[in-house]
């Protein structure tokens, strides 16, 4: 009698199967990654590429209405949904820089400049002016100036006043740190500390207090911000 034989082969077990597929979806994307790394490579490029065309940009409006309010014209807005307009130009001769300062001192401001805090006095004129930035790119100079450094402020009207700094502090943001000799001229520049916090923010100020080569004397009460 002749049997008719029939090969059972046993079943995968079912972690294998995961296992397997596993290890499919690893050589998948080995043989990809490159693929993968280049796309990604450009996202960033792109993205790099974006927000420095559009800080190019806003730079050039910038200057576009600088100009036209050097002109005679008040508060000219560098885009139409613009909340702020240049107020002056500060210079830092030994450093070679020059940076727009814009009105106001909110976060959609110093995006694109140094800021001027309105409640102080305007920069350029009498009493101390506060000027905020930001410590990864316009302020990000503010840890290299010295005591004795010159700092120029041009004003609308082609006006200049020269300042020289005095001192730079590390303090908290609730000191009172504008409080100081009546009726003297000054720029408060500020910005976030540490320079190389990852973080954005935090409690810390690096303050350089710069007062002018010619003070102007008045009465007016030294804010606090």
């Amino acid at each position: 009698m002749t049997g008719t034989y029939i090969k059972v082969t046993p079943s995968k077990p079912r972690g294998n199967l995961r296992y397997y597929g596993l290890n499919r979806v690893v050589r998948i994307l080995r043989s990809k990654a490159p693929h993968i790394l280049f796309l990604i490579a450009c996202w960033f490029l792109g993205e790099w590429i974006w927000i420095e065309a559009k800080a190019w940009l806003a730079e050039g409006l910038i200057a576009s209405a600088w100009n036209e309010t050097r002109s005679g014209t008040n508060s000219v807005r560098p885009w139409p949904w613009a909340d702020t307009w240049p107020v002056a130009v500060l210079q830092v001769p030994r450093l070679d820089v020059e940076r727009f300062v814009l009105a106001g001192v909110s976060g959609r401001v110093l995006a694109f400049g140094p800021g001027w805090a309105e409640q102080t006095n305007r920069p350029g004129m009498s009493g101390p002016s506060l000027i905020a930035g930001h410590r990864d790119t316009h302020f990000r100079f503010l840890k290299e100036l010295q005591q004795g450094d010159r700092l120029v402020i041009r004003t609308p009207e082609d006006g200049q006043v020269a300042y020289r700094v005095t001192e730079m502090a590390i303090l908290d943001r609730q000191q009172r740190w504008l409080m100081s000799k009546e009726g003297v001229q000054a720029l408060i520049l500020v910005t976030c500390y540490p320079f190389n916090a990852l973080l954005p923010g935090g409690d810390l100020r690096y303050v350089v207090r710069a007062e002018a080569e010619d003070g102007i004397e008045d009465d007016t009460d030294l804010p606090v911000w």
